[in-house]
């Protein structure tokens, strides 16, 4: 049988309430809304006590909670604004060893805030004040390509982490993992040429205009 619920629980309450202030006995109460005295007894003597805040629910005793709301905010705060040592980003191992909870408890913790540490979106934002009109030949190049035409795409490979983004990262909020930008501070490109092949590399570039290719 389901559990009343709190609402039907109080209007219950305030039948047996009504039904006595009529006059009625326990017994008689009882016997027209279908319960037991003793149940009429208790909330008529809470009504008399404590008149409406006596047909209240006290609150229940029960295990008091193991973890402390601090130790929830220092978690919280400790991941969205800060990094572990030689990493970039925490993991449940790192983080439960930091604050001494453990790995299973952190989990529960950055599930109810939403937050996801190991995922990262990217994206950009172009301060060229030719990116329109770059952006216009590179597709028209897909779109409508002339005939012979070739394209070469030269771009540094430094063989490092690329740490030093371009443009700074939006730190990570519940339910929005970090984003960063795809690119990085670029040097230039170093070529290095094989001993045996004296003839020098030439790499012309050129943007064109909306007049074609």
């Amino acid at each position: 049988m389901r559990r009343t619920t709190s609402t039907q629980a109080l209007a219950l309450r305030s039948r047996i309430v009504l039904a006595c202030a009529t006059g009625l006995t326990n017994k008689e109460v009882a016997v027209q809304l279908g319960i037991s005295m003793p149940t009429v007894g208790k909330w008529r003597s809470r009504f008399v006590d404590s008149r409406l805040d006596g047909l209240v629910d006290e609150p229940r005793s029960g295990r008091k909670p193991t973890i402390t709301a601090e130790q929830v905010e220092d978690v919280v705060v400790a991941t969205l604004e800060s990094t572990p040592e030689h990493a970039t980003h925490w993991s449940r191992a790192k983080m439960a060893e930091r604050s001494g909870l453990s790995k299973s408890t952190i989990g529960r913790i950055w599930k109810g805030f939403s937050l996801k540490p190991h995922l990262t979106d990217g994206f950009k934002l172009s301060g060229d004040p030719m990116f329109v009109d770059k952006v216009y030949n590179i597709v028209g190049l897909y779109l409508n390509p002339p005939e012979s035409a070739v394209v070469l795409s030269v771009d540094e490979k430094s063989q490092v982490q690329t740490l030093g983004r371009s443009q700074p990262a939006f730190p990570m909020m519940p339910e929005m993992p970090e984003k960063r930008t795809h690119d990085y501070v670029r040097n230039g490109p170093v070529v290095r040429r094989p001993r045996k092949c004296p003839a020098a590399t030439h790499v012309h570039t050129r943007h064109t205009g909306s007049g074609g290719p």
